[in-house]
Order: C-alpha cells, then sequence, then structure tokens
C-alpha cells in the first residue's frame, strides 16, 4: 500500500505540486503570523520590564492596596538588609531602591502636579534599556540636585536641560519641604500617561525632601525573564514572613495583560481563518485528483481491491503528501522568516505609547512543530470525505471514465 502511494504521489507530478503548493503556504503562514505575534509579545514584555517595572518588586505588605492614601505608613526602614538577602539569590543581577513621592514642580511661572521617584540613577541606567533619552542625558549618580523629567512634564512645563524647577513636597509629619534642581534630560518611556507625570531625582535628595532614611520598595533586576517566577516564589520564601510584599511584573502591569489578552484574540482568529483556508485549499486540490482517478479506482475496484483499501490508499497519499509539505512549508517559513527579519517590520507605538518599534519574525520550536503537525493533519482531514466518496464508487460507472 505504501508503495503504491508512493508511485501514485510521484506519477502525476503537477497534480502533486498543486497539493504540495497550499500545504506548503498554509504551513509558511502559520509560521509568519506565529513568529510576528510571539515577537510582539516578548517585545512588548521586554519594553515593560526596562521602562521602569524591573522583573520584581519588593514592598512593605499592604503597600500597594493602601500606599497611596498613607505612604508614610509603609516604608522600608532597613533597605540594606532587605538588599543584602537578596543579591545572593540565583538569576538576581541588580537590586535598587526607590523612594516615591507626589507634590508640585514650578518653574517659576507654573504648577504642574507631578508624581516623583528617588532613584539610584547608576543601578537604573541597567534596568531602562528600553527608556527613550529625548534630550540632555541620563541622570548620574554625580548629579546631586539633578532631575530627570518624562517628556509630558517637559512639554507642559516648558522646560528643558538646563532649566531649573523647584519641588514642593509633603513631608510624611505634614511639613512643607522644598528644594530647586537643574534638568538634566528629558526621557521618554513605554507609557505616555507615566511620562506625563514623572520625574527622578537622586535617592537621597528624595530622603532628604521627606526627611526619611526609608524607601517604598525595591526593584529586582534579574538576568533572566523566564527565571522571574521561580525567583519570585523564592524571594516570597524568604521576607513573606518578615512582613514584605513581593510582586512580579506581569502582576504590575496591568497594560500589559490587559494588549496581551486583546492580541491574542485578535492573533488566534487570524490563525483559526489560515487554518480553515489551508483545509479547503488542500481539500479543493484533493477533490480535482480523486475526480481525475475515478476511471483508475474503477480498475483497482474490478481487479479486487477492496473498498477499504481504495479509503486506506487515499489517505496514505495525502498523509505522505502531508508530512512532506509541512517539512519543506517550515523549510521555506524559516527562510522566509530570516529575510523579513533582516529587513525588519515598522511598528506603529501600541496604545498608550509613544514609540514605535521594529517587528521580527521570531522562529519559536513550539510554533514550527504546531505548523508542520497541523499542514500534516489537514492535508489528511481534507482526504476524508473524497477518500470515502472514491471508495463508494460504482465499479461500472467508474470503469466508464476509462473510455
Amino acid at each position: 500500500m505504501l508503495k503504491l502511494a508512493f508511485r501514485n504521489i510521484f506519477r502525476n507530478r503537477s497534480r502533486t505540486a498543486l497539493t504540495l503548493a497550499a500545504i506548503i503556504t498554509g504551513v509558511t503562514a502559520i509560521i509568519m503570523s506565529g513568529g510576528f505575534v510571539e515577537d510582539t509579545f516578548v517585545q512588548l514584555r521586554e519594553s515593560t520590564i526596562h521602562s521602569r517595572l524591573g522583573h520584581l518588586q519588593v514592598f512593605r505588605q499592604g503597600y500597594l492596596e493602601y500606599g497611596q492614601r498613607d505612604p508614610a505608613r509603609y516604608l522600608i526602614d532597613q533597605p540594606e538588609q532587605v538588599i543584602a538577602a537578596l543579591r545572593p539569590i540565583p538569576h538576581v543581577k541588580e537590586v535598587m531602591a526607590r523612594l516615591n513621592f507626589s507634590g508640585l514642580a514650578n518653574n517659576g511661572q507654573a504648577d504642574l502636579p507631578i508624581l516623583g521617584e528617588g532613584v539610584e540613577p547608576g543601578k537604573e541606567a541597567l534596568l531602562g534599556t528600553a527608556t527613550t533619552q529625548v534630550a540632555g542625558r541620563a541622570l548620574q549618580d554625580s548629579d546631586a540636585y539633578g532631575v530627570a523629567i518624562g517628556e509630558g512634564v517637559a512639554t507642559a512645563l516648558q522646560v528643558k536641560p538646563g532649566s531649573y524647577l523647584t519641588l514642593m513636597i509633603n513631608t510624611p509629619e505634614g511639613a512643607l519641604n522644598t528644594l530647586e534642581f537643574q534638568v538634566v534630560g528629558v526621557f521618554r518611556t513605554f507609557s505616555k500617561d507615566y511620562d506625563d507625570r514623572a520625574i527622578r531625582i537622586p535617592l537621597a535628595a528624595a530622603q532628604e525632601l521627606l526627611f526619611t532614611p526609608s524607601v517604598h520598595s525595591l526593584v529586582v533586576l534579574l538576568d533572566d525573564t523566564d527565571a522571574t517566577d521561580k525567583v519570585v516564589g523564592t524571594v516570597k520564601g524568604l521576607l513573606g514572613k518578615q512582613g514584605y510584599e513581593v510582586k512580579p511584573w506581569h502582576e504590575l502591569a496591568d497594560f500589559y495583560s490587559k494588549t496581551v489578552a486583546l492580541y491574542k484574540r485578535q492573533f488566534g482568529a487570524l490563525q483559526f481563518i489560515i487554518l480553515v483556508m489551508l483545509v479547503l485549499s488542500v481539500a479543493s486540490t484533493i477533490n480535482m485528483a480523486v475526480f481525475e482517478r475515478t476511471g483508475e479506482f474503477g480498475t483497482l475496484l474490478a481487479i479486487g481491491l477492496r473498498r477499504r483499501e481504495i479509503f486506506k490508499l487515499v489517505l496514505v497519499e495525502n498523509l505522505i503528501l502531508g508530512c512532506l509539505g509541512g517539512l519543506l512549508g517550515v523549510l521555506v517559513g524559516v527562510i522566509l522568516a530570516g529575510i523579513v527579519s533582516g529587513i525588519g517590520i515598522p511598528m506603529p507605538p501600541p496604545p498608550g505609547s509613544n514609540i514605535g518599534y521594529i517587528a521580527y519574525i521570531r522562529l519559536v520550536p513550539w510554533v514550527l512543530i504546531a505548523a508542520a503537525v497541523i499542514g500534516t493533519l489537514a492535508a489528511l482531514a481534507a482526504a476524508v470525505l473524497p477518500g470515502r466518496r472514491a471508495s463508494r464508487l460504482p465499479v461500472v460507472e467508474a470503469l466508464r471514465h476509462n473510455i
């Protein structure tokens, strides 16, 4: 049966080529769309992490829920001890402290409500690889009273590098404190809403403004994003009983979760359409091939081949075509993905962002395997009805096609 199936496949090369072309096109489309989707998710994930969130953050228990009302109650009083406990954990690359505050920024002409962060500039430079410097330079450890501002803040207050801003902040005790800072740079992150209100000053200056040696959060940068959940489990076991709360980046990035859910549905619908088109195109070519071979099937039935063997022959032929088409489709898809990735696909900024990006076709092993399997199964499924019809042909009617 297998030998006969091979002979039938290569006997009519044009018909075989047509069927293979349909399978290869469908498999290639699945690889291209799946690789594009995967690259979109990976770039969105890394941009979210390396804009400002880090891979995970450590807070006092209750800070995320109640910290906006009374942030002074949820300060980490001895951050050095917690940092020392986090550093030896495998995959931990850096731990940075942050002190959050809100207040008013004044340029001498207007006030703007701001959301500020006291940061450690040297460490933040390792994290903020997805942050774009629009003007000036990044904040440095030597900038005792320097300030980096979001693009929206710079636009609203009409300030630029070299300008001065006065920050007015309420201390935890309720007193009003002010300090003057010089703008060193304007930045743009992945989130436009954040850039419209964000400023960053050195951690020591923020602690001076708030009259506190404490911090609100510890941001952990890892050397491998895939290790996030493992490290989160380790940190929770280490700090959970000491009154600390540990959150991975994907729980802090509500925007990312909603965007991925939206894209998954959209791309899932697209891939379903590709699958339906693949099955229909293969079924069309197989139907045509079976109709053209009606006389041949009549002859096989006349010489004693059983009907179930005719059905099996059609299935085996298309299974071979499916396997061959799946492998060739993977090869074509990999080559085409390499060509497209070498050129790049310019993409507009995602919703809520100011930053566009260059998309690529990412080769993911499970996508390649799934595409090959889908191509094979599509060819097999498309052969079921034509095979049943061929096996049920009346012998006399079928033999007339040989005349």
